[in-house]
């Protein structure tokens, strides 16, 4: 959407005379996006005189003209303007008169300041399309065929301006041909900076598993029939690699996950269209919307009962994550007459994903048959965008190919800030005035090449921002590799951020309200000022400071971190905090499914609180419920346990467990007790899994009601922000909303980052900002 709220013009009284001349500046979405060749062609629509170039600050242009014909020329700029450009800002003042003739694109200009903003990655137009598939046409399957209006862009762009010697696409120097069509204004690639053909462009290549050229006249056919026979593919695409599999395939994509170490956590699909899709997914008017973008994120969907898709892809999961192709490679190989095609990140599980053949050989290696290779280059490793649509309204789950380098706003400038996020699922920030620029996807910060990748992502995220930060935003978690980098940076300030400080004030500079209001931020971990392990947390919040208004009783995690992959052992620990000296009357092992010698040395360590560090996480709980449900007592990624009770829950059931809340020195606990006893209760009756599971999601939105009820009360707050993992949970995220609005809340969440910890940078920066705007106002 553009942002212009009107067009500026200034000295408008020197433009009396009968011929003016304008210099207009426009910034936003406007190079890489064909608004040059646009501009020419509107231009000589309107019988004006002038010239337009790129430069760092976006598109500057001179117009000469009759009055009345620079002044219909200006307003069409933003009404006309190409589909993938976004609108800014646009001035203009009058400036003397040339008396030239004619319209010119000229050479960009560099200079000190850059503030041009740069096009993510585009899907393949449907111009594009059709001369790919049209036999009489010189690009038929040519696996680069692009334009103005598609095509890659910021895995590939090197530094700005946005011209071909600042991309990989420099060393393909353009035939004849594809140059006529890059220097003729009337042609839709005219300064379409990836332009290519069979001739002069990139081209693919297959390679055995040791990366050897395998002899064949088409690479994509040959690779077709690999997939066809089971065979593991990597395919190089617009961010890194994929590795794909026939998803109709049980066997092969049990291979794939055996070989990728990725044993349970649900795979993304790629089907031709969304006709293909419907045969095995659920899409609604606003899932197509979302899957036909030009963006082409993987959508979650509800899958159908009756699907072709093996249950490997997404076991014990009634989602599924499924994209459209949006690269020429893509759209040829799902002309094989597959179903859809599994297209996962290619990497070993909690590592980047793979950009060259080298990196796939070195990590890949193991896992994929045959390589797709191509010879251009990727820059910028970037994995797809994931989102879901919830009551009719998208969300991110990850924000990533598609949407980066796409900035968000702040209501105000600010100095420049680089916020290094949390440690899983982590992204970076750095700002530019008002705007800010929010990484793609790095990920779980678990071992040296996700740590590079970070470091690389901040150094290339500023060197194309053209940004030098002075002040670091970081969690306060002494022990995240993030909070580490933050703190050995040579800024002089430095600003630390509680984890879920940094979630409620990703929601307010979205709303753009600087609040109070009563945050709700529910996750996993995050670390308390307290020395405890927060997650169920109500803060009365505005972006610069937070009151810990409530949260949910804590408990032991007995072995630390090892309670969060054994999900039985919060289970355990839960029991133990609500039945107390009871317990000996119950047969853990039965309920828990363990042998009674583990169950034993937990029970001693809570007793003794060794190696039991408390927490009042709501993930921990889930994993807890989940595990007395006899869902999910040990996880192979992240959320598992969570997920898959959110996936037990019966819908029809409206029935909660008994809510207790007491108060403990002016703050509000939610006490599991009684829900832990309910449980069990239920359990042992027989009560079937999937209505317990109904009864404690209906009791925890009962509980934060019941909380937001009384904080309302106390402050007089009316806004409450919902933000953390948790909120990934469609089930909970509506509910809670739901009864937030009867009361008469108004209810803010995440959209433009995710809910998760991808948005956390982004937090940081709403919080580091307004901390300093409140130290200079003190000045």
């Amino acid at each position: 959407m553009d942002r212009v709220a009107d067009i500026s013009i200034e000295n408008q009284e020197s433009s009396a005379s009968g011929i003016v001349r304008l210099k207009i500046r426009v910034s936003g979405i406007v190079q890489g996006v064909g608004f040059r060749p646009f501009i020419y062609r509107l231009a000589e629509a309107h019988g004006l005189a002038g010239y337009v170039l790129n430069d760092p600050g976006g598109v500057e242009m001179e117009v000469e003209g009759p009055l009345d014909r620079v002044s219909e020329f200006l307003p069409a700029i933003v009404k006309e303007k190409p589909p993938q450009a976004r609108v800014d800002t646009l001035s203009a003042n009058f400036v003397d008169t040339k008396g030239e003739a004619g319209f010119l694109i000229r050479e960009s200009e560099r200079s000190s300041e850059r503030t041009v903003l740069i096009s993510p990655e585009i899907a393949t137009c449907d111009d594009c399309l059709r001369e790919l598939t049209d036999p009489s046409d010189r690009r038929y399957r040519y696996p680069f065929t692009n334009c103005t209006n598609c095509g890659p862009r910021y895995t590939i762009i090197a530094d700005i301006p946005y011209d071909r010697r600042n991309t990989t696409m420099e060393v393909f120097k353009m035939c004849p041909e594809c140059r006529e069509e890059y220097e003729d204004p009337a042609d839709r690639r005219f300064h379409a900076e990836p332009n290519a053909c069979w001739v002069c462009g990139p081209r693919v290549e297959l390679k055995d598993g040791s990366g050897r050229p395998v002899e064949c006249e088409d690479p994509i056919e040959a690779a077709i029939g690999l997939l066809g026979q089971g065979k593991i593919l990597a395919v190089k695409g617009l961010g890194g690699f994929h590795l794909a599999v026939d998803a109709t395939d049980d066997r092969a994509v049990r291979l794939l996950r055996e070989r990728k170490q990725r044993e349970e956590k649900p795979l993304a699909v790629m089907a031709r269209d969304v006709d293909a899709v419907r045969k095995f997914a659920l899409v609604g008017p606003e899932e197509e919307r979302a899957l036909t973008s030009s963006a082409r994120p993987i959508v979650l969907l509800k899958k159908r009962p009756d699907g072709l898709i093996a249950e490997a892809v997404a076991p014990g999961n009634r989602s599924i994550g499924v994209m459209l192709p949006y690269t020429p490679v893509h759209h040829l190989l799902l002309e094989g007459g597959f179903a859809a095609l599994v297209m996962t990140s290619g990497n070993i599980s909690e590592e980047p994903i793979a950009v060259d053949i080298e990196d796939a050989l070195s990590g890949l290696g193991s896992i994929a048959d045959y390589y797709l290779d191509h010879n251009r280059d990727i820059l910028s490793r970037c994995d797809d965008s994931v989102v879901r649509v919830i009551d009719g309204k998208t969300f991110f789950v990850r924000r990533s190919r598609g949407s980066v380098p796409l900035p968000l706003d702040l209501d105000t400038d600010t100095p420049c800030i680089l916020a290094c996020g949390g440690h899983l699922k982590n992204t970076v920030a750095v700002t530019r005035r008002n705007k800010v620029f929010v990484s793609q996807h790095i990920g779980d910060l678990e071992n040296l090449a996700a740590y590079d990748f970070f470091k690389t992502s901040i150094a290339r995220l500023g060197r194309i921002v053209d940004v030098e930060p002075t002040v670091a935003a970081h969690d306060l978690h002494p022990d995240y590799l993030s909070t580490k980098y933050a703190l050995e940076l040579p800024f002089e300030t430095k600003i630390g951020v509680q984890h879920h400080h940094a979630h409620i004030a990703s929601c307010l500079g979205e709303a753009g309200i600087d609040g109070p209001v009563i945050g709700f931020a529910l996750d996993g971990t995050g670390y308390g000022p307290d020395g405890t392990i927060w997650g169920c947390e109500a803060l009365i919040s505005t972006r610069r400071s937070y009151e810990r208004a409530a949260h949910l009783e804590t408990v032991g995690m007995p072995g630390g971190e090892k309670a969060v992959t054994e999900p039985w052992r919060m289970a355990l620990a839960h029991l133990h905090n609500a039945l107390g000296g009871d317990l000996d009357g119950v047969d853990l092992a039965g309920l828990l499914g363990r042998r009674e010698r583990e169950i034993a040395v937990v029970r001693s360590m809570l007793e003794k609180g060794l190696n039991c560090p408390m927490t009042s996480s709501c993930g921990r709980l889930f994993d807890a419920v989940s595990a007395l449900c006899g869902i999910r007592d040990r996880v192979s990624y992240e959320g598992q346990a969570a997920i898959e009770l959110e996936m037990a829950v019966r819908e029809d059931i409206a029935e909660a467990y008994t809510v207790e809340i007491k108060e403990t020195d002016g703050r509000l606990i939610m006490s599991p007790k009684a829900l832990i006893r309910e449980v069990v209760r239920d359990l042992l009756s027989g009560t079937d899994a999937g209505v317990v599971a109904a009864r404690f999601h209906n009791w925890l939105a009962a509980c934060l009601v019941e909380i937001a009820g009384r904080l309302k009360a106390k402050h007089g707050i009316n806004t409450a922000a919902l933000s953390g993992g948790c909120f990934q949970n469609e089930i909970l995220l509506r509910e809670l909303k739901g009864l937030l609005t009867q009361q008469g809340f108004e209810v803010i969440v995440n959209r433009l980052v995710p809910t998760n910890d991808g948005g956390i940078s982004f937090g940081q920066v709403v919080v580091a900002s307004a901390i300093l705007e409140g130290q200079s106002g003190m000045e």
